[in-house]
């Protein structure tokens, strides 16, 4: 196992070859350290998430709202913030910034999916580049998403005024300061609104 520190301007791997975690051992691993949020990937890189800043935050919780409100008149889906980690199906687990999964999709899983790190790959995710974020380890996220199923993933990038969309089967789609992104395709009549990103 490797243990790397993600937001830092340099990787810092830890080579912990002799260890494993099983997707048991991280779970455990995450919810006796709550104040640390970890993710691993299918390598077995345990990275270390540091917290962002203010307005990060703020911008985050605004897309959350948007998506929450859609999905509170619709009915379709079930929304999750970025403490939920998901087990993806090619072995990583994960914390998109936003996600949301079909109702029928959420409902098909046993209780104790449902209480422990979901096995799926949600339908639509949304990465959020805070300041200290380095694009290229999210870009390479943002594929991984797509390659474990997401349907329609969303990488916005503030600092640089774009949104790069990914999409099963299609190559990226880099859109240079939009004020929305429709994302109809997934998630029906549903228009993010980037007013208060850009």
């Amino acid at each position: 196992m490797t243990i790397a520190y993600s937001n830092i301007p340099n990787t810092f791997p830890l080579d912990l070859s002799t260890l494993k975690l099983t997707h048991e051992q991280f779970y455990k691993l995450c919810i006796a350290n709550p104040e640390q949020p970890l993710e691993l990937t299918a390598a077995g890189i345990l990275i270390f998430m540091s917290p962002v800043g203010g307005e990060s935050g703020k911008r985050e919780a605004d897309l959350l709202v948007d998506l929450g409100i859609w999905n509170r008149q619709t009915q379709l889906g079930a929304v999750f913030s970025s403490s939920t980690i998901f087990k993806l199906p090619l072995g990583s687990q994960r914390s998109p910034d936003v996600a949301w999964v079909a109702l029928s999709r959420w409902n098909a899983l046993t209780n104790e999916d449902r209480q422990k790190f979901p096995p799926l790959a949600p339908d639509f995710v949304v990465e959020l580049r805070s300041r200290t974020d380095n694009l290229s380890e999210l870009q390479a996220k943002m594929v991984e998403y797509r390659d474990n199923g997401v349907r329609l993933g969303l990488l916005i990038n503030p600092q640089d005024r774009q949104v790069e969309i990914y999409r099963i089967g299609a190559e990226v789609e880099v859109l240079q300061s939009p004020t929305s992104i429709n994302c109809d395709d997934v998630l029906p009549g549903f228009k993010l609104s980037l007013a208060n990103i850009f």
